[in-house]
């Protein structure tokens, strides 16, 4: 449930309550009716408000739809995502964020934090290596079948047969006036990898994700960016329950 939805239902018991508030005592029932229906109505409401500022400010649940984050994350698991710490410091590597992709979609995507901005990355032959280190991720389902590099102001994959530029109108990548390096992230811009890296939908596609202001290019260019916050804990099913 979105806080959205969540304020709807809130403002139709809040209505339910006033109509009560309004409504005349029928004679010889001195209101008792009236007022046990304001005492269940009134607990709902506080509730419902104090869910609203946790999910809108504090921590919300998230479910997992796909693959992609396989094996680290099941399909159908259900999580809690820090919305509060991102307003104090920056995303870290190996983070594992929720955010809205620069990909038009209806739903939030959950991808781990790889490189950061001012960060050199490539992959090679299947390792990720972050300012010339190669990474050791025991998270990953396999090892990526493409490489990448980051390079000359843009990102460029490849698949084994030659190097393609991701193409700007159709994957978040600014402009070069935007970025402090040519081979190096550009500030508030962020590689997300998917840990089923052959199987996920993610910067290797659609660019950077950023951290906040306004896609630079592709198709969501203009709108507003950000990160919905840091994925902490699995609560369901029980079995996965853990500490991320």
């Amino acid at each position: 449930m979105t806080p959205s939805e969540l304020l709807v239902i809130v403002a139709v018991i809040a209505l339910a309550r006033a109509v009560l508030s309004l409504r005349p005592v029928v004679a010889g029932s001195s209101g008792r009716s009236t007022a046990i229906a304001r005492e269940f109505l009134d607990p709902f409401i506080v509730a419902g408000l104090a869910a609203w500022v946790l999910i809108s400010f504090v921590a919300r649940t998230y479910y997992i739809p796909s693959g992609s984050m396989l094996p680290t994350l099941q399909i159908h698991d259900v999580l809690l995502v820090d919305k509060f710490e991102y307003r104090f410091h920056a995303p870290r590597e190996g983070d594992i964020v929720v955010f809205p992709p620069p990909v038009p979609t209806p739903d939030d995507f959950i991808k781990r934090v790889i490189g950061l901005p001012g960060d050199q990355l490539r992959i090679d032959r299947g390792v990720v290596y972050l300012n010339g280190i190669a990474l050791k991720e025991p998270y990953t389902a396999d090892k990526p079948e493409y490489s990448l590099e980051v390079r000359n102001y843009g990102i460029y994959v490849s698949y084994g047969a030659g190097w393609q530029r991701l193409d700007s109108s159709s994957a978040n990548v600014p402009p070069a006036a935007q970025w402090s390096a040519p081979d190096r992230i550009p500030p508030h811009c962020y590689i997300m990898l998917g840990d089923n890296r052959n199987d996920s939908e993610d910067s290797h596609i659609w660019g950077f994700a950023q951290d906040g202001g306004r896609f630079a290019s592709g198709p969501r260019a203009g709108e507003r960016a950000g990160f919905t916050g840091r994925a902490f804990l699995i609560f369901w099913p029980p079995s996965q329950a853990r500490i991320l």
